[in-house]
């Protein structure tokens, strides 16, 4: 897997200091993308071990709230390979960091579901996911006011409470309408 970024200090893609990485390879295509580079599964640079420990080690800080996984799109399959061991590694060195997820995917239809998303990684790597930012951009939903998403289709979902009661659970923040 390659990566396009890594932002240290982001308060853009979820609660708090966040660092987030932008892993490369996405199949949604959507118009107008933020990051369109990021479509190639050859764009930017190799996920290694030292980027892992990189990453491990920008999280560390008690400042940072967590990992946000963005993209490109984390669940394209070639990635959740390379991002379930890692994300294991995340969990069990730094627990008290949350992981939020950004995907084109649909939880509830696509990713709990057969799809050409879900593979053998896909049950674990939700366990390990604390938020999750569902659905395709879509430009004609296109709200700048909404906060953590871009288009107003998208939904932020707390996975772990959806994953206990067998239904979609929104995020606190969505029930604020925020």
């Amino acid at each position: 897997m390659n990566y396009g970024e890594i932002k240290n200090y982001d308060i853009a893609n979820g609660e708090g200091v966040r660092v987030s990485l932008f892993v490369s390879g996405c199949t949604h295509h959507c118009k107008n993308c933020f990051n369109p580079e990021t479509w190639s599964f050859e764009y930017g640079k190799p996920f290694t071990k030292e980027t892992e420990d990189y990453i491990i080690e920008c999280l560390s800080p008690d400042y940072i709230d967590g990992l946000s996984l963005l993209g490109g799109e984390p669940f394209e399959p070639q990635n959740q390979e390379v991002l379930l061991p890692f994300l294991r590694k995340v969990k069990n060195e730094l627990p008290n960091k949350n992981i939020w997820c950004y995907t084109g995917y649909l939880f509830d239809r696509e990713l709990l579901s057969e799809s050409r998303a879900r593979c053998e990684f896909t049950d674990e790597m939700l366990s390990l996911i604390d938020v999750l930012v569902d659905g395709e951009f879509v430009q004609a939903l296109h709200d700048i006011s909404l906060a953590f998403r871009g288009s107003s289709n998208q939904r932020i979902i707390d996975v772990q409470k959806s994953l206990e009661t067998g239904e979609v659970k929104l995020h606190n923040l969505m029930s604020r309408n925020i």
